[in-house]
């Protein structure tokens, strides 16, 4: 497996949804998601000047964090447990998770510690699948509206992990649902919100959430192979 021509195939995939949402490039970065796989894997993919990375484990994030060199941006795309923040306040760029006001509550309090604002996402749980974290889409407007009152966060959008599918056409009213609650929650022109990002897309469905407005898309299995559990 070659992870520098599985990440160029997908850019060039990047590219042609773009275009075809008549979309400039640069307004979606591309995170290469490298959870259970070793930095060996993500060195390979920094001669290409990749930079973007998602873990889902706050342990692994850390450890590459430290192995790795230090102007990449790490993001935190899984579920966040409260006792865990401290150890990745400083070193996540964003945390895509956020999904109760307990847990930005905590965030904001560590941040503050290191005298520093952490930019956060909302993760909406479009779908509303049970096996999902998230909140719902009517429960998303009064979450941020108690979490815009914590100075040490900014919220800077939203996130939602789609359904698995066999046809991506499938997922694209889930990526308009939660574009579309985006446009509504920014007409509410509150302070320390910008809904300028949307994190959705994973590797079976990346495209159709371009089309649909996505700004992250979080690509792993297409880039680094399926994944190996049994080495975590």
């Amino acid at each position: 497996m070659d992870v520098k021509e599985n990440y160029k195939a997908v850019e060039e995939k990047v590219q042609r949804a773009c275009q075809k949402a008549g979309r400039d490039r640069s307004e979606v970065t591309l995170i290469a998601v490298s959870k259970t796989k070793p930095a060996g894997l993500i060195e390979e993919l920094l001669p290409l000047g990749v930079k973007d990375f998602g873990e889902n484990k706050v342990q692994e994030l850390t450890s590459k964090y430290e192995a790795l060199p230090k102007d990449l941006h790490w993001h935190l795309i899984g579920h966040l447990q409260r006792n865990k923040v401290k150890y990745i306040i400083d070193k996540a760029c964003l945390i895509h998770s956020v999904d109760s006001l307990r847990l930005a509550e905590t965030i904001h309090h560590e941040a503050e510690k290191k005298g520093l604002v952490m930019p956060v996402l909302i993760e909406v749980n479009v779908a509303g699948e049970e096996s999902k974290f998230g909140v719902s889409v009517e429960e998303t407007l009064p979450l941020i509206q108690e979490v815009a009152k914590l100075q040490n966060i900014a919220v800077k959008g939203l996130m939602t992990i789609a359904p698995y599918v066999e046809d991506p056409e499938d997922n694209r009213e889930i990526f308009r649902k939660l574009k579309n609650l985006s446009v509504d929650i920014k007409g509410e022109n509150m302070n320390n919100v910008t809904m300028d990002v949307l994190s959705m897309g994973m590797t079976g469905d990346y495209e159709v959430a371009i089309e649909e407005g996505a700004t992250l898309v979080r690509v792993g299995t297409g880039i680094f192979g399926e994944r190996n559990y049994a080495a975590v």
